[in-house]
């Protein structure tokens, strides 16, 4: 297969597995605010905030240092396979209890914390699925996760919704998310048994060389991901499962931004580690074409968002309730105009091993959110998390782009910026005129939709196909 082919189709694959998740997530956020309350959907979304936090804490450096590692030198994968299965068995065991220790002493309802505990188990499945998917991209066959993952997702997805219109609690949704996260792995260890042989094998010694080896990567993502879910955990302890409810809401609404994004970027990390061999100045190059093409996605957006957020509100919670939402998410949005650079010299750093500096960004961000959060979300609860959201992407696209101007290359800003900014201008008046026709919501996300492809088009920004092209062109001049 050639590159070009190759990633256009482990871009789509990414990109579809993401986009399920997120319309599994976001039409299950809809079902539980229209059907259970605020209340419910709080505990649901602290209980998988609390899950998600640990996970990652315990298996998603693991995943990425494997990544990392296996794209330079796939012959280690049988053995990578069953040490590292056995490791983060070992690590996402401990990942549970802590998080059974934790949730126990925080002052929450006892039904609060049965659906926390609940949820935990998946935990074990989720972490050890993390494994096979790092081999999958490793290998650059991510087809195999989406194969494995979509229609599990979307299976999960009919039946929470007949058991939400059932009237179950939540602690029967967080099971049905354990029990198919346990599909998901089995099928991905068949699938990895296909693509790997296995050496059943353990090796104490490797086992303890990954944990040296990995560490900077368990405390990026450690500080990282509690830097994420901070403002959930503050608002549940400062305030109510009910404004968990409300700021989960908000959270759901800007997931397709972070999914098309982060699917982009994975996709693209292998080959991201594969171009430092061709100096920097290819690298500032590719660098600056991703964060055009996020921020080609993301402007347009933000300008809808902000326009239509009443309306997307009205459509989709029909609860006057999530009336409250509508200030914080403005803000919350504006927030997003910095995650494509912050998060595209996250990835630039990690390719060419500057991971202490990912560190000390989740470390500044951590600190600086934690102690804003506390004193904003104490003094004015939902719109102090969203102002909350504006300090955390600061901080983390300033230490980032520093660390990348600093010891790399810097960028040429108007090059990166013009053309997003032309599509914006231009998409803007459709937004502001279908809002003044008082049309049905769905109506107007076709039209706007519509006329945002035929923008893209007429601009020429075919990201994955300028992907493909430059993979193709670095790799044949350097021979990789």
């Amino acid at each position: 297969m050639s590159e070009q082919r190759k990633l256009v189709t482990n871009s789509l694959s990414m990109l579809v597995n993401r986009l399920t998740q997120g319309v599994v997530a976001f039409v299950l956020t809809a079902t539980i605010a229209r059907t259970l309350g605020a209340y419910a959907l709080g505990q649901y979304l602290l209980a998988f905030s609390y899950y998600y936090m640990f996970m990652s804490i315990v298996s998603q450096g693991l995943k990425n240092f494997f990544t990392q590692q296996l794209s330079r030198d796939l012959k280690e994968m049988p053995v990578y396979l069953v040490n590292g299965t056995l490791l983060q068995l070992f690590f996402s065991i401990i990942g549970y209890l802590a998080l059974v220790a934790v949730v126990s002493v925080l002052p929450y309802s006892s039904d609060t914390s049965t659906v926390c505990y609940i949820m935990g188990l998946t935990i074990i499945p989720f972490s050890l699925s993390n494994i096979t998917e790092a081999i999958f991209q490793a290998q650059e066959k991510m087809h195999l996760i989406a194969l494995s993952t979509v229609p599990i997702y979307i299976s999960r997805l009919l039946v929470m919704i007949w058991a939400i219109n059932l009237k179950y609690g939540v602690d029967r949704l967080a099971a049905i998310v354990v029990i198919s996260e346990t599909i998901i792995l089995l099928i991905e260890w068949c699938c990895a048994f296909k693509v790997s042989s296995v050496k059943w094998q353990i090796r104490p010694a490797f086992i303890w060389k990954t944990v040296k080896r990995s560490r900077t990567f368990f405390a990026i993502e450690a500080m990282g991901i509690i830097a994420n879910k901070m403002q959930i955990l503050i608002l549940s302890i400062l305030g109510s499962e009910s404004l968990v409810g409300i700021y989960g809401a908000i959270e759901q609404l800007i997931q397709p931004c972070y999914i098309v994004c982060d699917s982009i970027l994975l996709a693209a990390f292998p080959k991201m580690s594969k171009v430092v061999k061709l100096g920097r100045e290819k690298q500032r190059q590719l660098g600056e074409q991703i964060i055009q093409i996020l921020l080609c996605f993301i402007l347009p957006l933000i300008a809808g968002m902000l326009l239509l957020a009443g309306n997307l509100f009205d459509f989709l919670y029909q609860d006057p309730t999530f009336k409250d939402a509508l200030l914080p998410f403005d803000i919350v949005v504006l927030a997003l105009l910095i995650f494509p650079f912050s998060k595209s010299c996250g990835y630039i750093l990690v390719a060419n091993g500057y991971e202490r500096f990912h560190l000390i960004e989740v470390f500044v961000t951590t600190i600086l959110g934690g102690l804003s959060g506390i004193f904003l979300i104490s003094q004015y609860k939902l719109l102090g998390a969203a102002y909350m959201a504006i300090v955390i992407s600061l901080s983390s696209a300033g230490v980032l782009t520093y660390a990348v101007y600093n010891r790399l290359f810097s960028f040429n800003l108007w090059k990166i910026i013009r053309r997003p900014i032309i599509i914006s201008v231009l998409i803007s008046p459709v937004f502001i005129f279908l809002k003044a026709l008082n049309l049905h919501f769905l109506t107007v996300l076709f039209i706007a939709t519509c006329v945002y492809v035929m923008l893209i088009a007429s601009f020429n920004v075919q990201a994955l196909v300028n992907f493909g092209s430059t993979y193709t062109k670095f790799f044949k001049k350097s021979n990789i």
